[in-house]
């Protein structure tokens, strides 16, 4: 018997021990890492370049995607392949037309979190276009209908006031001589997904959106449980306060320590 209760303690010991040595040398929890962001119609990924800059400074891989917007179902496959790509886990950043890509895109086993910047975040069944019609646009708002090929461009003349009032009259011109028309069929297309039904979510209001109504906003982040942050600005809020911006992805990715 004496035997036997030494053995016990002799285990007993070596478990104390291991256990010790192995919280010691855990390695220390650290946020999410990889960050991928979705643009949305009328613009490409070059306007993230500030977010994207602030964000490799503070350690974070950012990877963006270069949307067709020639429907959802091209959209959604062509963020999948980026987050294929990345080494861990992901938090997922979408724009405007970005967010119904994302809350599709965003089952994916990679994605821990998502973040929505004045963005649609359509619930199964729902199309970016049944979301716009809930609340009327602003006289600013410059949506045009599909030309004949079935594709939206923004108006000339509404580009700066309803898409990008708080940037240089010279910076708007340009951004509307490169923007990437958008596919009817994309705003036109329910959802079959909705991530943040089962995934944590941020979003920002850009409180002078002449685009997308930000009481549009405040009413699909509040149905989503999303975190929200209320930032003065424009429809292209990234680009207007980047820093701002890059820091509701950085609380997010925080959030999800590893």
């Amino acid at each position: 018997m004496r035997d036997k209760t030494f053995l016990q303690k002799m285990l007993l010991a070596a478990v104390v021990f291991f256990s010790s040595f192995a919280t010691t040398n855990a390695q220390p929890a650290m946020p999410v890492k990889n960050i991928v962001i979705v643009h949305g119609a009328f613009a490409d990924a070059s306007g993230w370049e500030q977010v994207f800059n602030i964000l490799q400074e503070r350690g974070y891989n950012v990877t963006l995607v270069q949307n067709p917007l020639t429907s959802l179902e091209d959209d959604v496959a062509a963020t999948e392949r980026i987050l294929d790509k990345q080494d861990g886990p992901v938090v997922l950043v979408g724009h405007s037309w970005g967010g119904a890509v994302i809350t599709e895109a965003g089952l994916h086993a990679k994605v821990v979190s998502l973040v929505y910047v004045a963005a649609f975040v359509p619930g199964i069944g729902e199309s970016a276009l049944d979301l716009i019609k809930t609340a009327p646009p602003a006289p600013e708002n410059g949506i045009l209908p599909p030309d004949e090929k079935g594709f939206i461009w923004y108006d000339q003349a509404k580009y700066h006031a309803g898409f990008a009032a708080d940037l240089s009259k010279e910076k708007a011109a340009f951004m509307y001589a490169s923007q990437g028309p958008v596919a009817v069929k994309c705003f036109v297309t329910p959802l079959s997904k909705a991530a943040w039904k089962t995934k944590p979510s941020y979003a920002i209001v850009a409180t002078e959106d002449k685009s997308i109504n930000p009481a549009i906003q405040r009413t699909m982040y509040k149905r989503a449980g999303s975190i929200v942050t209320d930032i003065k600005g424009s429809h292209v809020i990234f680009m207007s306060n980047a820093k701002k911006v890059a820091d509701v992805i950085e609380a997010a990715a925080k959030a999800q320590i590893r």
